[in-house]
């Protein structure tokens, strides 16, 4: 397990790599802006889930040592989650402000997409030991917005679909049974959730 890190970084890395070698090949097809924007966006998808994948995993297998990879893969999800937004940002709307303020408005899976960005940036702005410790208790509250986020993440990508809705489909099966190994975390987010948005009855 000495080279487990190294070789999880390396594969997490695969997928920009392929998008390199394709674009030095000409081979992103007729659309490369779209080409980048789906694989990102997927493999974003793709990281959230195997990041909420490690602790179900760990306690079925008893490898306790897996939890050490999750702030890697979340990172990783971060990171082609950034990519996926700048090559929209970038390459489709050209850094046009009013361009992409009218695009979140009037598109709904736009909206929702970037709702999900904006609510993992403090995930990954919080991941740090340092941060992990100022904030304590309320670190593992905050971090529980990921299932919020995977759950816009799956949403975005069905209402992008217009035919074949099957592979947004698959992957929410997927977080449906990933969520569901998770019930109790996500109970006492929402009990958290709640207490702070509705304020205590006076008696």
């Amino acid at each position: 397990m000495k080279f487990a890190k190294p070789a999880l970084f390396l594969l997490c890395l695969f997928p920009l790599g392929r998008l390199v070698f394709l674009a030095l090949q000409d081979g992103l097809g007729a659309n490369p802006i779209e080409f980048i924007t789906r694989s990102t966006g997927t493999w974003t998808l793709v990281g959230l889930l195997i990041t909420l994948g490690v602790t179900p995993l760990r306690r079925i297998t008893g490898r306790n040592d897996l939890i050490k990879y999750r702030r890697m893969l979340g990172l990783f999800a971060f990171f082609y989650a950034s990519l996926h937004l700048t090559t929209y940002v970038w390459l489709d709307q050209f850094f046009d402000p009013d361009g992409i303020v009218k695009d979140i408005i009037k598109r709904p899976f736009i909206t929702v997409g970037f709702a999900a960005f904006v609510l993992l940036v403090p995930l990954a702005v919080t991941s740090t030991n340092k941060m992990i410790r100022r904030l304590g208790k309320r670190w593992q509250q905050l971090h529980r917005t990921v299932y919020a986020i995977a759950c816009l993440g799956v949403l975005h990508y069905l209402w992008l679909v217009k035919k074949d809705i099957t592979q947004p489909l698959i992957y929410g099966l997927v977080l449906f049974m990933l969520l569901s190994a998770r019930l109790p975390a996500i109970a006492s987010a929402l009990s958290t959730w709640r207490a702070r948005l509705v304020p205590a009855r006076q008696t």
